[in-house]
């Protein structure tokens, strides 16, 4: 019961809010599409924190600062630009090589510290932000940054060590 009117409490901010959100996004990137994924992205992050946010009674403020930081740190990695193209890459051709890369890269990943294992899971197998693997393995965000930067290179040494068929060398 409490949740339902959590959630409804949520929604009916997030819905008179939103367009100012966007506005602001809007100001700070100059594109309609990005505002559009920064207010999104504001959202999500004040849904999780909603409880303790609506309790303090400054939801406004909190929704713009999330909205900021969320500016901020995309701005920071310069990564956050979408180049458009006007036809999508071709897909290789030989896709027999697919099943057998899989289980290398399978086998690879179980030689991994579990730690590592964890963020690159949650990082490019689920697709999570920085954020988000932050929260869930309650570590700082430049935790999981360098965690990603380790666990990559040492997945590459391992997938090296590895021959075609999967084992080692």
């Amino acid at each position: 019961m409490r949740d339902t009117a959590r959630e409804r409490e949520f929604r009916e901010f997030a819905e008179a809010r939103q367009a100012q959100l966007r506005r602001s996004a809007y100001l700070l990137c100059g594109d309609w599409h990005q505002a559009q994924d920064l207010t999104q992205t504001t959202l999500m992050k004040l849904y999780a924190a909603w409880g303790r946010v609506s309790r303090d009674g400054n939801a406004d403020a909190y929704a713009r600062t999330i909205l900021t930081r969320t500016f901020i740190d995309q701005w920071r990695k310069r990564g956050w630009r979408e180049e458009p193209v006007s036809e999508p890459p071709d897909l290789p051709s030989d896709v027999s090589g697919a099943p057998e890369l899989r289980l290398m890269m399978q086998e690879a990943l179980m030689d991994l510290a579990p730690r590592y294992r964890a963020v690159l899971v949650l990082r490019f197998w689920e697709d999570w932000s920085v954020e988000q693997t932050a929260h869930a393995l309650r570590v700082s965000p430049g935790t999981v940054k360098s965690q990603s930067a380790r666990g990559l290179a040492r997945l590459r040494e391992i997938v090296e060590g590895l021959d075609s068929e999967g084992t080692r060398r």
